[in-house]
């Protein structure tokens, strides 16, 4: 038995990604460049043909997608990704792969925190959801990537990692080893032509329809579809809750930015406020009853994030008005656009959270 500790190495995000993945058995990805996500592509392209897997660069985000979808297909591990501008294209796709029932993990190391909405309500047709992680760090962000290729394989849906450019552009000391998985469903619907064309051979879409059959039921397929993501919903809630049980102001943060809320909160705490933080950590399911609980007895809460307000409509649902709740976030960016603004400031987080908690009125719209 190995009793020595896994080794540490300083790791851009990026790399730290692509290595988690590979680690997992990722062995087929695709992608098209695009800042700050074409590091994570470049790193799959170093290390995948070492693993005896293929990594592509494709014309365009479409190509990208169609490419690891009909990789994850064989039964692959296979992902994708892009910035929230290149995943906007990839839509379409995205619902298809969903109702098809076909494991991929996808990547959104995206520009800020603006894309809240298309990441859990999305943007193709028909009912669908993907499981969406939020890491906060490059070491959770090695966690989660391999977390992701677990959950794809064991519910069969897509699942999304969150991440922006702090991820993928700031290192920090990361020990990646292959995941201790516990046994998966085995992968008997895969289209890997073992099966020839026979009327054994398999087929994947997002209707229902099967060889052989003598109609097309999609009603009784979706139905069944909508009953998995119930499953998944009650299942899958991921969340990181502090100071909270004699909070009077409970700080809802995700992502990077929840880092810079905790030193907001740390501060805060040492002037004697009775702040706390609640970090969901999947966004879809978002955690709505352990928020709940945690806001039960607080006087305030207040959602802080990086855009003109879109998880605080999680947050009010969760909620249902038991507790008032105020924005402390904005639109906060940089002349790019890549999300490096001015609200990633503890101090200027620390300020807009203590209005909130004597009842100030925080400003609305741009941090500057």
């Amino acid at each position: 038995m190995n009793t020595e500790a896994p080794t540490r190495r300083l790791m851009e995000g990026s790399e730290a990604i692509a290595e988690a993945a590979v680690a997992a058995g990722c062995r087929f990805f695709s992608g098209y460049p695009m800042t700050p996500f074409t590091e994570v592509l470049e790193c799959f392209a170093q290390l995948l043909p070492g693993a005896g897997g293929a990594c592509i660069n494709a014309e365009s985000e479409l190509e990208a997608i169609g490419q690891a979808w009909g990789a994850a297909a064989t039964g692959a591990r296979a992902a994708t990704g892009s910035t929230g501008q290149g995943l906007s294209l990839m839509q379409e796709s995205m619902s298809e792969i969903t109702r098809a029932e076909i494991p991929i993990v996808i990547f959104n190391m995206a520009r800020g925190q603006g894309d809240y909405f298309q990441a859990t309500r999305g943007g193709g047709h028909g009912d669908y959801r993907h499981i969406v992680l939020a890491p906060q760090s490059v070491g959770e962000a090695v966690e989660l990537t391999q977390l992701a290729f677990h959950l794809a394989d064991q519910w069969r849906h897509p699942v999304l990692i969150y991440g922006d450019y702090l991820i993928a552009h700031t290192a920090e000391a990361v020990s990646i080893q292959p995941p201790d998985e516990v046994a998966l469903p085995p992968k008997d619907w895969a289209v890997d032509g073992s099966l020839g064309g026979t009327g054994r051979s398999r087929n994947l879409n997002p209707i229902g329809m099967e060889k052989g059959s003598k109609g097309i039921d999609p009603n009784r397929f979706w139905q069944k579809l909508s009953e998995k993501e119930d499953q998944i919903a009650a299942g899958e809630q991921r969340w990181e809750v502090e100071g909270a049980e004699d909070a009077e102001l409970l700080i809802v943060a995700f992502g990077t930015l929840a880092r810079f809320a905790r030193a907001a909160m740390e501060d805060l705490r040492a002037e004697g406020l009775r702040v706390g933080l609640f970090r969901p950590i999947s966004l879809w399911p978002f955690p709505s009853k352990a928020l709940a609980e945690a806001a039960h007895g607080c006087r305030q809460v207040a959602v802080l994030e990086q855009n003109a307000g879109q998880m605080i409509d999680d947050v009010n649902l969760s909620l249902l008005g038991a507790v008032p709740v105020a924005p402390i976030g904005g639109i906060s960016t940089d002349a790019a656009g890549f999300g490096i603004g001015a609200l990633l400031d503890s101090d200027r987080i620390a300020s807009r959270a203590r209005d909130a908690y004597h009842g100030r009125p925080v400003p609305r719209g741009v941090v500057a």
